[in-house]
């Protein structure tokens, strides 16, 4: 059963693609912020205590005797002779934040479950190991996830929350040394076997690629806790989850090999501030391998190139691991690296305490205008099946509104759900809108966004396990108009000081205004008895394009198989941001290693030279450079599934934008 690792590597001069940007070591001053910074993390993100890390070795223990019990269970019932059901075997593994020994108190554990070939996923691991679950009274809040991306079995143990994904490999017994790093485990599977695989794969390769483990899982912990608190942690929303993190921590680490956590998270910052995405972040060459896997390849899969943020995974197959980004979410990220690297020059200026990097976003604060979205079921078992499928498509809403306004209009999806406690079976998430920075409002011109609500919904309700007493509900607040329920003790907090960054940000949220309206909102009668308290309706009448913009096509998301839907120009690679260029296939190089002092205390990156890549050669790591992707997209409309009951909204004409703040 895997645990976190304890061993490494003998640290060496180069680990990754190039050389160190420095080698160099920390001064007195770095050793007096590295011990700041540490104090400050044992208050603010303490480890678990060593009854609770006690406690998860005996869930993981007790998981791994279930499904040792099960897959026997499943043997002997397909008729398979009893010296094979004695052989007959699975095994638990760990991978996430548990294996890399970031994880926190009431952290949840990423799980891997390996089965033979003859137990299958949907008969055996959802169907048979689900009711054995169901039917022990350790088990609480058992929610199976089957056409997830990466289906996953959701629980918690004996209050321990467990994450379980699985993977039937093609051999007939597992042995309990099984190595699930090798490539040859890959052989014979399907797609949702080898993502499921990759997690543990890909955990273990990161901790094999940094120079000292112990100095990558501080600074990964600091970068987790300053993630989650700006609100930038959040892969299903469009940000970076945990292994996206990880990885851009240890792509650090690789380039200052020497440097203590404060200088790792103060060189996260000013590296990642300057990078021009989409230039991946690799920790090592891309392995083809010999099994035919398709992998992360710009240069032959033009769908790679559409990716806005590649942060690649190094196991076989690498993956891109943070497709979801959007240009809203990145644009928010790239803002909080520009906020980091200046906090960390003030800190090392003694101007500032780490306190300031770490203060938390308000999110509520930063906007005139939100989006609500409302759902709720009938019991809890439906409201947690409703409410992650809903989380999954909420990124949708975002992307649909970035093509629906040309980018003008920007969406801020807050990672985390809100509960009023007067309604049961209630959630509400929210997002933050505002206009483009750099574009002027005109006058009279209004946002419309009616059909690309309308066109969100329809995702929603097509939902394989959707029931009559599941509905959504969206509709437009003002920020003077958030509910109570979602600040602290349900008080909304006096409005802060405001800043030039703030006075800035309410500059661009002033050319994206709501008028009031007598709107009122319909729901259909399939809906449950219990009425939501009536708010304005999703008019989004910003200032901005054209009327009455409709969606009839479907997104185009990392799950689709079907590449028909994009229109490739020969020669024509616009890079995202700027416009496309009829030149080549160029691949520049990032960090010029030759030009980066190996005894510069600051880690100057060095200048950018483009270089010709031959057709044939390796794809490399482009650290702070131009990788040509295509934006030009042809969009075909498809089939659209027989509607479920939808929420009706009922529209008086749209004014003309007044631009009265909140």
């Amino acid at each position: 059963m895997g645990s976190p690792g304890q061993n490494n590597l003998a640290t060496a001069t180069r680990v990754g693609l190039s050389e160190p940007i420095s080698t160099g070591g920390p001064n007195e001053f770095d050793a007096i912020r590295n011990q700041e910074l540490e104090k400050f993390l044992v208050g603010a993100a303490p480890n678990e205590s060593q009854e609770e890390a006690i406690k998860r070795e005996e869930v993981l223990g007790r998981l791994d005797q279930i499904v040792k019990t099960w897959v026997k269970n499943i043997t002997r019932a397909k008729g398979y002779n009893e010296s094979i059901v004695h052989e007959a075997n699975a095994k638990i593994f760990t991978f996430g934040s548990y294996r890399l020994g970031v994880h926190g108190p009431g952290a949840d554990i990423d799980t891997l479950c390996v089965g033979p070939k003859h137990a299958t996923r949907n008969e055996d691991f959802f169907g048979e190991l689900y009711k054995m679950l169901s039917e022990m009274s350790e088990v609480q809040e058992l929610h199976p996830v089957p056409d997830a991306h990466v289906p996953v079995m959701k629980f918690k143990f004996n209050g321990v929350s467990i994450d379980l994904l699985y993977a039937n490999v093609s051999l007939w017994v597992i042995p309990e040394d099984l190595d699930v790093s090798q490539e040859s485990i890959l052989q014979n599977v399907d797609e949702q076997t080898v993502r499921s695989l990759n997690g543990c794969r890909v955990t273990d390769q990161i901790l094999r690629l940094v120079p000292k483990i112990q100095t990558f899982r501080t600074s990964l912990r600091c970068m987790r806790l300053w993630a989650k608190r700006r609100g930038v942690y959040s892969n299903v929303t469009g940000f970076l989850g945990g292994i996206n993190w990880a990885l851009l921590v240890a792509r650090i680490c690789q380039l200052y090999p020497n440097a203590l956590p404060s200088m790792v998270v103060s060189r996260f910052f000013r590296v990642y501030n300057l990078w021009r995405w989409p230039n991946p972040v690799m920790l090592c060459p891309i392995h083809e391998g010999s099994l035919g896997l398709p992998f992360w390849d710009p240069r032959r899969n033009f769908k790679d190139r559409l990716h806005l943020m590649p942060i690649i995974t190094p196991a076989y197959p690498c993956m891109n691991s943070s497709y979801n980004v959007s240009t809203s979410t990145l644009r928010v990220m790239m803002e909080e690296f520009q906020r980091g690297n200046e906090i960390c020059e003030e800190i090392e200026a003694n101007k500032t305490s780490w306190d300031t990097l770490f203060e938390p976003f308000a999110f509520f604060e930063a906007y005139k205008n939100y989006l609500q979205i409302d759902i709720a079921a009938e019991t809890n078992e439906e409201l947690m099946n409703w409410k992650g499928w809903v989380e999954s498509r909420i990124r949708l809403l975002t992307l649909k509104i970035e093509r629906g306004t040309g980018g003008a209009l920007q969406c801020h999806p807050y990672p985390g759900e809100f509960s009023d406690k007067s309604k049961p079976f209630h959630r509400s998430y929210f997002m933050g809108l505002r206009r483009k920075e750099g574009s002027d409002p005109q006058e009279g011109q209004q946002f419309d966004i009616r059909m690309t609500v309308e066109d969100f919904k329809r995702d929603v309700y097509a939902y394989s396990f959707w029931q009559p007493s599941m509905w959504i509900y969206v509709c437009h607040v003002k920020r003077k108009d958030i509910p109570n329920f979602v600040f602290p003790s349900g008080i909304r907090p006096p409005p802060s000081k405001k800043s030039p960054k703030k006075r800035k940000h309410e500059e661009m949220n002033a050319g994206v205004s709501l008028p009031e309206s007598n709107a009122t909102t319909q729901l259909s009668d399939a809906l449950s008895t219990e009425e939501p308290v009536p708010k304005k309706p999703i008019f989004p009448d910003f200032v901005g394009s054209e009327v009455g913009a409709s969606f009839p096509e479907k997104l185009v998301t990392e799950e689709s198989s079907d590449t028909s839907t994009y229109e490739l120009f020969e020669g024509t690679l616009p890079l995202d941001g700027m416009e496309s260029v009829s030149e080549p296939f160029h691949e520049p190089t990032g960090i010029e290693p030759s030009k980066a002092s190996t005894s510069d205390q600051s880690g100057t990156i060095a200048d950018i030279h483009p270089l010709d890549v031959q057709p044939n050669r390796d794809l490399e790591e482009l650290e702070p450079l131009e990788l040509p992707v295509t934006g030009q997209v042809a969009s075909k409309p498809v089939h659209q599934p027989a509607l479920k009951p939808l929420i009706r909204f009922s529209f008086t004409s749209l004014p003309k934008a007044t631009g009265n703040s909140a």
